[in-house]
């Protein structure tokens, strides 16, 4: 895969590419991640990316130009165009699983006051990682990227993420490690018994009980068969 960020902040991104799944994805040539300053694509002679909305307001918006100009230079047959904004579709796990298949994505960080309108008439898909402003679409574009990478065939063992919260729309099971009792708090037995089978109905029993309690909402998108 290739992921190419459209930014005006190039360095947000230096931690993220070089620690942990995402740095050992980089390196087993598994992603291909580029980040790109669409500042170098302005026309205009001090590289100005944004203006003052016509109509009047606060702020500043980004002109169309050097986006433009960015995406119709890094876009082939192959790319998918995501537009990271509060107004976008919300973000969630079956979305990360859709496009661990795309073979290039182009992210597009917006920032200050937003958009110039017709930008949108160039991009594919509108994210939204949450209702709530941030000052850029930089950190949604680093949760896409993470959240994409890590189920790439080769970043990380599919065991690990196979059960993970929100697969299936549950919330993961309770899991525990060493040491047996910690302060009185033990592990519980059926996962000592060393029957696979009540591991698996526990751990099952677990999941759909925990998001009972906490994200009943999820169970509501599903149909019945979790809530069974």
């Amino acid at each position: 895969m290739k992921i190419d960020i459209l930014t005006l902040f190039p360095h947000m991104f230096d931690g993220i590419l070089t620690e942990s799944i995402i740095k050992r994805s980089i390196e087993k040539g598994i992603v291909d991640i580029n980040i790109v300053n669409f500042r170098d694509y302005s026309e205009l002679n001090n590289s100005q990316v944004d203006d003052t909305p016509y109509g009047g307001g606060a702020g500043m918006v980004l002109r169309c130009e050097p986006l433009v100009s960015a995406i119709e230079d890094l876009r082939t047959d192959d790319s998918l165009v995501v537009m990271l904004t509060p107004q976008g579709k919300p973000y969630k796990q079956k979305d990360a699983y859709n496009l661990r298949n795309v073979k290039h994505l182009i992210l597009v960080c917006g920032h200050y006051e937003g958009f110039d309108e017709r930008i949108r008439s160039f991009v594919d898909l509108e994210l939204s990682i949450g209702d709530y402003i941030l000052t850029g679409g930089e950190i949604p574009s680093m949760v896409l990227v993470d959240s994409i990478v890590r189920l790439l065939d080769g970043s990380i063992n599919e065991e690990s993420y196979i059960d993970d919260s929100f697969t299936d729309n549950l919330l993961d099971y309770p899991t525990y490690t060493k040491p047996y009792d910690f302060r009185g708090m033990k592990v519980p037995d059926v996962l000592v018994s060393g029957d696979h089978k009540k591991i698996a109905d526990y751990r099952r029993e677990q999941a759909l009980l925990r998001t009972k309690e906490r994200r009943p909402d999820l169970l509501k998108k599903d149909g019945d068969d979790n809530a069974n």
